[in-house]
């Protein structure tokens, strides 16, 4: 429910989040209605079987620039190992997004360093660690990947957001260490279930 989402948004708000990453324009309307933060949008949208689903097309990113977000966060991963819906490159893809938007910000959610060094070069302005451990050439990983981060802060000159398996204040603690920009807490926050598990598992053993 976008409601609920948009309460959640504003507890977030009320414990000292400074902004809120959220998908669906619907979420994002509520959410907008609810706090005053900056919103980094996306929209996952699933095209046949492929796997690139974060703000994969023209079409997500004009309905999140139509919906006003701060930052729009879209798919960086390498397109010769994932290739997108439209059959587009990376470079084709962020060619067009932003000769139609040059003054919109735009977040890479890589999933590798060379993935983060690509999306600095083309030039989105932010670097996100999102997707590293959720494609198969990097699944397994151990997350939150620090070394990950402190390389892209060190060499990929623009600000990286840490996000991926941060759990625990002391994790926050240790990525925001690296000197990264801002970092994203997401299911440790927003998904109660999963939360419930973590206990009832450390209950089991």
């Amino acid at each position: 429910s976008s409601y609920i989402m948009s309460r959640m948004a504003y507890a977030a708000m009320l414990g000292g989040a400074v902004g809120i990453r959220a998908n669906t324009i619907a979420d994002i309307t509520e959410i907008k209605k609810t706090v005053s933060l900056p919103v980094i949008g996306i929209i996952k949208e699933v095209y046949g079987d492929c796997d690139v689903y974060i703000t994969p097309t023209m079409k997500e990113v004009d309905a999140l620039v139509e919906c006003g977000v701060s930052i729009i966060a879209a798919d960086a991963t390498d397109s010769s190992r994932r290739p997108r819906p439209d059959g587009k490159s990376l470079d084709e893809f962020f060619g067009e997004v932003r000769e139609k938007y040059p003054d919109q910000l735009f977040m890479a959610d890589c999933s590798s360093y060379e993935e983060g060094m690509h999306a600095a070069e083309i030039g989105l302005d932010l670097i996100g660690t999102t997707m590293h451990g959720y494609t198969d050439y990097t699944r397994g990983a151990v997350l939150p990947d620090l070394d990950l981060m402190k390389r892209l802060v060190q060499e990929c000159g623009r600000p990286v957001i840490a996000e991926g398996g941060i759990w625990t204040p002391a994790q926050l603690k240790d990525a925001l260490d690296t000197g990264v920009w801002a970092a994203v807490v997401g299911t440790a926050i927003t998904r109660p279930r999963e939360i419930t598990k973590r206990f009832v598992a450390a209950m089991k053993q």
